[in-house]
């Protein structure tokens, strides 16, 4: 993803402008993505205005280490799960000044699937100051098809907690 496609460009375009109308920053806390929503998202000149900070947590210490999320929560549900996506959120909030935040974690593939969460599974969380939503999809695809799908969704998904909020 070194360039950007044009509807990533227009949604973050957007999302910068809705975030610099009400005067919040976000925050992104990623798993399965790598990095690549705060990549996107630096990739626009004026970021500096809005993108706060961006937490890569691939494993489940650093989840717990340096976001807060509870290893039992992890034990219980999966670090591929909407109780853990909400906890990221929450902690990218937490441990960042943002106001907003963004949480990925999923299996990319090709490996690591199972029948209960197949590759392709990921969860998204959005942390907004009106509360912690969830959900999760499946993509289709090669690892790459499937990390890409997981950014155009996060990102919409915040664009429409924070244009709507």
């Amino acid at each position: 993803m070194n360039t950007l496609e044009p509807q990533l460009i227009d949604v973050c375009q957007q999302l910068g402008a809705a975030l610099r109308a009400r005067g919040w920053r976000m925050a992104s806390a990623e798993s399965c993505t790598g990095g690549l929503i705060a990549a996107t998202c630096t990739g626009l000149s004026g970021a500096s205005d809005w993108f706060e900070c961006g937490f890569v947590c691939y494993s489940n210490a650093a989840k717990s280490a340096h976001l807060g999320v509870s290893p039992a929560l992890i034990e219980q549900h999966g670090a591929v799960s909407e109780p853990v996506v909400r906890a990221l959120a929450e902690g990218a909030l937490w441990h960042s000044l943002a106001q907003v935040s963004v949480a990925v974690s999923g299996i990319a593939g090709p490996l690591g699937g199972s029948a209960g969460k197949p590759v392709g599974t990921v969860c998204l969380g959005w942390a907004t100051p009106a509360g912690v939503r969830s959900q999760t999809l499946h993509f289709e695809g090669d690892r790459a098809a499937v990390r890409a799908a997981a950014v155009r969704c996060a990102l919409q998904g915040l664009l429409e907690q924070v244009a709507g909020g």
